[in-house]
């Protein structure tokens, strides 16, 4: 019996997926994946094997689009499983663990609020239940059989080499553009994605000022940040963040302050892809610019990822560090995605 708690419903969509330039794996070794990667995987694995899956919070739009479309493979594949948000509660997350193992799960897959924690609880199934397959979306852990996982440093950069690109475009070292950048700053990737989109932004240097580092990770969140700098620098035209919920949450935020009447030289800069977003870059009453996304669509992702659990439970990964792909989606692309995306449904 599958079970899913606290998910919002969220629109499959389908897209191609064009892979970007090979990121630099720093001092994690890998292998990066391509279509021929998964390509290997039988779905037909699946069939009968119960998997458990924690993320960190279903109410964020990214995941949630994701584990729906998840569900559905999973369905079709014959797969039984639970799939369960913390709630960013890292107890919490430990507990879903330990409570997958314990009933008989034959793969689990987490994604971590806190990486060293969840890796001592897949630490302790591994010597519990040698048997059990284990998964990390996002961090190089230890004690699992696969990683799958981004440079999170570099995926940062592109987000803020994307941005400099905008600045250089439209502002000077006498006209600087004023920028929000939104992290959070208690997940470990998301700093790194942080500290990557600073970096990145380099590539504008003299010509921008970062006026304000929020922190959020939800919509609502992220918009309440930028209202509340907005205050106190009305003139910002920038904003650089770490997810979905950054840039759903600041086009609107801009939106309300400009009454939707945005100038050319405003824009926003994040990561993931969901049907919100790529409908406010192709709405000109937002300021939403670019997006650097992953394998495609949410349905892409899960496809990828459930392929990902096949590939485990049949032992043919071949790496214990597999490196996701980076793509662009920007307005000249977003009518094309929305299209694919109405065609899945």
């Amino acid at each position: 019996m599958k079970r899913i708690l606290a998910m919002l419903l969220a629109t499959m969509m389908l897209s191609t997926c064009v892979m970007a330039t090979e990121a630099d794996t720093g001092s994690t070794e890998g292998i990066q994946s391509d279509p021929e990667f998964y390509a290997k995987a039988d779905l037909s694995v699946l069939e009968g094997k119960k998997l458990g899956i924690t993320i960190q919070d279903l109410k964020n739009p990214y995941w949630a689009g994701v584990m729906t479309a998840l569900d559905g493979i999973l369905t079709e594949a014959g797969a039984e499983f639970t799939i369960l948000g913390c709630n960013q509660n890292a107890i919490d997350q430990q507990g879903q663990i330990e409570n997958f193992a314990a009933n008989g799960c034959d793969l689990i897959m987490v994604h971590p609020q806190d990486p060293a924690g969840a890796d001592d609880a897949l630490g302790m199934v591994r010597e519990q239940y040698p048997d059990i397959k284990l998964m990390c979306w996002d961090d190089p852990l230890e004690n699992t059989d696969a990683n799958w996982i981004l440079d999170n440093t570099y995926l940062g950069t592109v987000i803020g080499q994307m941005a400099a690109e905008f600045i250089n475009e439209h502002f000077t070292e006498d006209n600087k553009a004023e920028v929000i950048v939104i992290g959070k700053a208690d997940t470990p990737v998301l700093v790194e994605r942080e500290n990557g989109i600073k970096a990145g932004l380099e590539d504008a240097a003299g010509k921008y000022e970062i006026v304000a580092t929020n922190y959020g990770i939800e919509p609502l969140e992220a918009q309440e940040g930028v209202e509340t700098t907005l205050q106190a620098y009305p003139n910002v035209k920038v904003v650089a963040g770490v997810g979905a919920g950054a840039m759903i949450g600041a086009d609107e935020a801009l939106n309300i302050h400009t009454g939707g009447d945005i100038p050319e030289d405003m824009g926003v800069f994040t990561t993931d892809v969901t049907m919100q977003q790529l409908e406010q870059l192709a709405d000109p009453t937002y300021p939403a610019k670019g997006i650097i996304g992953f394998e495609g669509s949410d349905h892409d992702t899960a496809l990828a990822c459930a392929q990902m659990y096949a590939l485990i439970l049949a032992d043919e990964v071949g790496a214990k560090n597999v490196f996701r792909p980076v793509n662009r989606f920007t307005e000249d692309t977003a009518e094309e995605v929305m299209d694919g995306m109405t065609k899945s449904n």
